[in-house]
């Protein structure tokens, strides 16, 4: 990573168990908020324990080796199960991924197909198709992996995707209940602190920030943990099924008044036909524009089918102190 100076251990009783992670040292935070999107109320009382975690998220760099020592193939680069997609036409089973198209001219932000495009031959390799490559990107954060591609990367480095709350708390870095990673201005002094959209979505961005896609990893400056992009850039996996905040428990945290998690909780309940269980993704992107998706915030959260790979989601790891 050569924009990330290797840190020192920030606690004498814990040594980083591997390189460019950051000590988490845990605690009580208030998770979520009750000011923004309905999805991330109510705000609550949590608690986490200490954990380390990537300082960035996982870079082109990084996942090739991990593809060059393993062979993985990840899912958009291998033809879909048609068990999975019942009356799906062949073509939508080709390997593929889903692609932002930018609009020439204002669209109804009610169809997000006004933007969005399954393409084939998009995947890690051909970010926007089979004509594009990533030989310029490889300080990029790695795209186009649904969860279980985040998931065996994690595994073979040792590591594991941390939980909504371990995310949030480590995004807050210290700042809580702050609106932003950063603190309570979106651009204090006039600066840009992440790489997300600015002006119309999805047809006119003005790139105040310096960037149209996505950036080099630690393009901006860290949290108050030392973390890089916890807003902006790509939205990052969680290990948490997508429910309501009330619902959700994870074995590393503690809840008040924890009701459980269940995988069939996570399923749409707007398209009951399909069974594919949804977990929570954290941080937003380059795409979140103000007049469309202000979830550069640390509460903010979406869900996302565990199938399904796009081109502005990634993901970095953690690893627990045994």
């Amino acid at each position: 990573m050569s924009r990330v100076v290797e840190r020192q251990a920030q606690s004498t009783q814990v040594e980083e168990p591997f390189l460019n992670m950051v000590w988490i040292p845990g605690g009580t935070f208030l998770m979520g908020s009750d000011k923004h999107y309905p999805e991330e109320a109510p705000a609550h009382r949590v608690t986490v324990g200490g954990f380390w975690m990537d300082a960035c998220t996982v870079t082109n760099r990084e996942f090739a080796r991990f593809v060059d020592a393993t062979g993985y193939v990840t899912s958009a680069e291998r033809p879909a199960n048609p068990d999975d997609y019942p009356g799906a036409k062949p073509d939508m089973l080709a390997p593929s991924s889903v692609v932002f198209s930018k609009a020439k001219q204002r669209v109804d932000l009610r169809d997000h197909y006004n933007w969005w495009v399954y393409v084939r031959g998009a995947n890690w390799r051909h970010p926007r198709g089979p004509a594009s490559s990533i030989k310029r990107l490889a300080d990029h954060p790695v795209v186009h992996v649904n969860f279980e591609d985040a998931e065996a990367y994690a595994s073979w480095a040792g590591k594991e995707l941390p939980s909504e709350a371990e995310w949030e708390f480590a995004a807050r870095g210290g700042l809580d209940a702050a609106e932003f990673v950063w603190g309570d201005e979106m651009t204090p002094d006039g600066r840009q602190m992440a790489n997300t959209w600015q002006g119309e979505f999805p047809w006119r961005n003005l790139c105040e920030d310096g960037y149209e896609g996505t950036s080099p990893v630690a393009s901006f400056a860290a949290n108050g943990y030392g973390l890089y992009d916890m807003a902006g850039n790509v939205w990052q996996w969680t290990t948490d099924w997508y429910q309501e905040h009330g619902k959700i428990y994870s074995p590393c945290c503690t809840v008040d008044n924890p009701r459980g998690a269940k995988r069939e909780d996570s399923l749409d309940p707007r398209q009951p036909q399909i069974r594919i269980p949804r977990k929570v993704m954290k941080g937003g992107s380059h795409l979140c524009a103000p007049n469309y998706c202000r979830r550069y915030r640390p509460a903010a959260r979406m869900a996302q089918p565990v199938d399904t790979s796009t081109c502005h989601l990634g993901f970095r790891c953690i690893a627990r102190r045994t």
